[in-house]
């Protein structure tokens, strides 16, 4: 296989002067670059991609750091991602934080080992400080899915408190006061304000929120499942279901049918998020929509555009918030 020595003693020319034209980092004169195009097409010279970031100071790739890969979620974030980077010419580097401040860290550091300059982070674990300090160091370090006001220019997040009151505030529409919630401790930051949403929700409508009726489960369907068993076991009645993520409420679902209660008929159902799999689970699924395919576009193209124009940010710049709608379909109905 041919290296740039063989192409510089080819054409003639020392080898940095083969990295300059590889690189287009310094101009050339026509001549001699003829020379060396003509000798990488003699020699069939494939320039190496390390190689070319170590003169350019650009791996032309962007890392991701997601919680956990097999999670629909954050599949499809990575797929949106991935999407927008390959129209970018840029490659996709995807490394797993598995809901742990330590791991998270240790992925975004190895991601900087690969020389990954645009980075976009969905944190569950890492502290406030250590987020935007490491914003202040990678030059196109994007936040998704978390708002921190001294970094806000680089958050592009949704806002889940707005998200808890909208499936609040539809089950009160429909009547419903003996409300249970299903919530998690494993992604605290997303669960705690959806919860506080829900809160402020009820208060409004007058209608109360005992402690006993919130259960905790992993954030998934054995979690849902669990969950709801749990509250049943305690003897708590309820008409409606407000669940942390679609994923959960399926499990939901599978449980109350296995117990012979009719969805929506005996009790409703929301659930978060608006995954594939709330299109397809019988019935399908009431709940609030996440756009998470336009979030992860959109901080992609920002984590590009911030390496591209080489710039600091400054007050001027906004942050990206979006906002929840509700998906009405088959799990929910008047009390």
């Amino acid at each position: 296989m041919a290296t740039i020595k063989d192409v510089a003693k080819l054409a003639g020319v020392s080898p940095a002067t083969v990295s300059r034209v590889l690189s287009s980092t310094v101009v050339v004169s026509p001549k001699t670059k003829t020379r060396i195009e003509k000798a990488i097409a003699e020699l069939d010279f494939r320039p190496n991609a390390h190689a070319r970031a170590l003169v350019s100071k650009s791996t032309h790739t962007i890392g991701v750091v997601i919680s956990q890969l097999a999670d629909p979620f954050f599949a499809q974030m990575a797929s949106s991602i991935e999407d927008v980077a390959k129209k970018r010419k840029f490659q996709v580097l995807v490394s797993t934080g598995s809901l742990d401040a330590q791991k998270e860290l240790t992925a975004i550091k190895s991601l900087q080992a690969q020389r990954c300059e645009a980075m976009v982070v969905n944190s569950k674990a890492l502290a406030d400080d250590v987020l935007i300090d490491l914003a202040q160091r990678i030059p196109g370090f994007v936040l998704i899915n978390k708002f921190i006001p001294q970094i806000s220019q680089r958050c592009v997040w949704f806002d889940n408190v707005a998200g808890g009151k909208v499936m609040a505030d539809y089950m009160a529409s429909l009547g419903h006061a003996n409300i249970v919630v299903l919530s998690t401790k494993e992604r605290v930051y997303d669960a705690t304000h959806r919860l506080n949403g829900i809160r402020q929700s009820l208060s409004q409508h007058n209608i109360n929120l005992p402690d006993q009726h919130i259960a905790y489960g992993s954030p998934d369907y054995a979690g849902g499942r669990e969950a709801i068993e749990h509250l049943i076991e305690q003897g708590i009645t309820f008409t409606a279901v407000l669940c942390y993520n679609d994923a959960m409420a399926t499990g939901v679902i599978s449980a109350l049918t296995d117990l012979g209660r009719r969805i929506p008929d005996d009790v409703s159902i929301v659930g978060f998020d608006d995954v594939l799999l709330a299109k397809y689970c019988m019935p399908k699924l009431t709940t609030v929509k996440y756009p998470i395919d336009i979030m992860a576009r959109k901080a992609t193209e920002l984590a590009l555009s911030l390496i591209a124009k080489d710039r600091p940010l400054n007050q001027s710049d906004k942050d990206y918030q979006y906002k929840p709608f509700l998906v009405k379909r088959e799990s929910a109905a008047k009390c």
